[in-house]
């Protein structure tokens, strides 16, 4: 019993080198799935781990035993170091816990920040003083054209276009619906340098990238991975080749 109790707290220092061997093999659609579940399975086979070791240092405390009308006795010889595993699974699994919290509230309050930085979807995407500049027209009909040309429901994930001279594009993922609040869709981001350096092709192919990201829900897979290294430290390799599997997966 005790040793099932275990495993799963070790399992992952063995599992996780496999999973990263055998997704360099796999197709990156397969690979971030595989990345991904593995990451999931072995999470949550720690926290149940944890759980069942605080669980067990509970039966044997008196007042608990005698709402279940268990033997203390019989508990106490079964598994004699439990109280002192039970301390430490709770503490550790608390710990845990307020890791995994920070976490969450980290990634949502940069979410948030990052929406509220950007110009609303029917905002201009450049000042309006660049506007008039003779680069920046081509720039805006250019990005005009790759949202009509390239996306069947443009408003899905509306484009915003930062004046900035660095080249720099990412997905800014999209909030859910809920009563009381309306959704918002995810956004392509792209700096107007970025755009200048590109050609017409390449814009697209950016576009159609960083699309891709918010098509399959890409943040969700790095969330969970991130979350599951909170809780095993094992699994904190398995962050770096998700996130390379995943931009595979939207280059294809």
């Amino acid at each position: 019993m005790m040793l099932t109790v275990w495993a799963p707290l070790l399992l992952p220092f063995l599992a996780a080198p496999l999973a990263r061997r055998l997704a360099e093999a796999l197709a990156p659609r397969a690979a971030a799935w595989l990345l991904a579940g593995t990451a999931a399975v072995l999470a949550g086979g720690t926290v149940c781990s944890l759980g069942l070791l605080a669980a067990a240092g509970l039966l044997q405390l008196p007042p608990v035993a005698a709402l279940g009308h268990l033997s203390l006795p019989w508990l106490t010889a079964a598994a004699p170091s439990a109280p002192l595993a039970a301390a430490a699974a709770g503490l550790a699994l608390a710990a845990l816990t307020a890791l995994a919290v920070r976490t969450a509230r980290r990634r949502w309050l940069d979410l948030r920040a990052a929406r509220a930085a950007l110009p609303t979807p029917s905002a201009p995407p450049v000042s309006p003083a660049d506007d008039q500049h003779p680069d920046m027209r081509p720039l805006r009909a250019s990005v005009r054209r790759a949202r009509t040309t390239w996306w069947p429901e443009p408003a899905e994930h509306p484009l915003a276009v930062l004046d900035d001279a660095r080249a720099d594009a990412f997905a800014l993922p999209g909030r859910l619906h809920l009563p009381g609040r309306p959704g918002e869709p995810g956004r392509i981001v792209v700096t107007s340098g970025m755009l200048r350096a590109l050609s017409g092709p390449e814009r697209a192919a950016l576009l159609a990238h960083e699309r891709a990201h918010l098509a399959a829900r890409h943040h969700l897979f790095l969330a969970l991975a991130e979350h599951a290294a909170d809780l095993h430290p094992a699994l904190r390799p398995l962050r770096a080749p998700l996130g390379y599997h995943l931009e595979r997966w939207a280059d294809e």
